[in-house]
């Protein structure tokens, strides 16, 4: 809903959060219920866009002019157009380069450690010890160099731009300086020039996981280190209306509807689950709580703009125990985010549907009401058809394949008996 010079028109923005690769798997689910749930805008056709880690991811893409419908189908690899397929390995390329700088430093921290153990022999301990090595640990796992070499051939496809000031749309992409802790916001005077996938590998430097990202001499890391959602970018730009997309939630599995789910996952308990469970429900529980401090700041801040936020239930569990390296489970938290906001949006409608109202859009709540819709359902003219005369889904294709794996399967079970 970009406007054509009238400055009566409402200026309508999406904030995207972070979330790793779930989180954007998740936000592509609901950005996709959203859109069809909204009459009178698209999401790829709005005037601003603010993204966080791989909100950044998200946000950048729909600011390309990338429908919504076509990000689902780029998530399971489906895309029509192949340079938006996006594979979850680009992700996680080993930081060689990181590993390889930090061992150059052993000798001499070696050196270093040892002559002053040497001068204060009182002062030996392994905590001590592991302070004094503590700068040949290498600052992030993975690289996400690929990252950037995907979006940059990805923007150069299809009419996209690697830009910020060749977009039609306003786009912010969020990180944070290392150095300063200060909030860089590219995209805006000053750091428009940096390339929108050099700073959207600078919003997804999850620190830990990846190293800092290198631009003009400065490094930065995941903006989601400072606030979660950074609604704040989009409503000091003037957005009259902001739609907010959240995927990171602490959750709360004593409830009971998930108790025959938790079974599955070996314990009732996230202690059951190792420490990668327990940093998980710390770093959402921290995140949370800024986000409705924030939230409740901009009621005061920014009285007149109306804030659609939509996130996960405390208690939906499906998101925090998936396993993000299935390529099936891609298609599941995808539906599953897709269907979730569509019950989301039905039982909030008589909240939501004056705030769209007010500038100008409808909640298309009889189209909620329908339960037979999926996210991969095809838009007309969208995908082939097949020998019944019915558009093929993903769903049917991922079906069909194991099938044919199945059977090839049992096929080479025969011929290693038989030999």
């Amino acid at each position: 809903m970009r406007r054509n010079g009238t400055s009566t028109a409402p200026r309508i923005g999406l904030a995207c959060a972070g979330g790793v690769v779930e989180g954007a798997i998740y936000e592509v689910g609901a950005l996709r219920a959203l859109d069809e749930a909204v009459d009178g805008a698209s999401l790829h056709d709005l005037d601003m866009y603010v993204g966080v880690s791989s909100g950044a991811l998200i946000g950048s893409f729909l600011a390309n002019g990338v429908p919504t419908y076509e990000l689902s189908r780029a998530i399971v690899s489906n895309a029509s157009d192949p340079s938006l397929n996006v594979e979850p390995e680009v992700l996680f390329h080993p930081a060689l380069s990181e590993y390889a700088g930090r061992i150059k430093k052993l000798p001499g921290a070696l050196f270093r450690t040892l002559r002053h153990y040497a001068c204060n022999p009182g002062d030996l301990s392994l905590l001590g010890l592991v302070s004094t090595l503590g700068s040949l640990v290498p600052t992030g796992i993975f690289d996400n160099s690929g990252l950037g070499a995907f979006l940059e051939d990805a923007f150069s496809e299809g009419g996209r731009t690697n830009d910020f000031r060749e977009l039609q749309a306003r786009l912010f992409v969020v990180a944070m300086n290392l150095d300063t802790a200060d909030i860089a916001v590219f995209g805006t005077p000053g750091l428009d020039h940096v390339p929108i996938s050099k700073a959207i590998q600078a919003s997804t430097a999850l620190p830990g996981l990846y190293c800092p990202v290198e631009i003009d001499g400065q490094y930065y890391i995941d903006g989601v280190a400072r606030r979660t959602v950074h609604a704040s970018v989009a409503l000091d730009e003037g957005a009259d209306l902001l739609f907010c997309i959240n995927p990171i939630v602490p959750v709360n599995i004593q409830l009971k509807q998930h108790a025959d789910r938790l079974l599955q996952h070996d314990g009732g308990s996230l202690v059951e689950h190792g420490l990668p469970s327990v940093l998980s429900q710390t770093f959402r529980a921290i995140v949370d709580s800024r986000k409705r401090t924030g939230f409740k700041k901009y009621e005061h801040t920014h009285p007149n703009a109306d804030l659609v936020l939509i996130e996960p239930e405390c208690d939906d569990t499906s998101l925090f125990f998936s396993n993000i390296f299935s390529f099936q489970n891609r298609q599941d938290v995808c539906e599953h985010a897709y269907q979730a906001t569509r019950k989301h949006l039905l039982r909030r409608a008589d909240e939501i549907a004056p705030k769209l109202e007010r500038h100008g859009l409808r909640l298309n709540v009889e189209g909620l009401q329908d339960s037979s819709r999926s996210v991969f359902d095809p838009e007309p003219g969208s995908l082939p058809v097949n020998g019944h005369g019915k558009a093929s889904s993903p769903k049917e294709v991922f079906q069909e394949t194991d099938r044919v794996l199945d059977r090839l399967d049992a096929m080479i079970d025969q011929i290693q008996a038989a030999a």
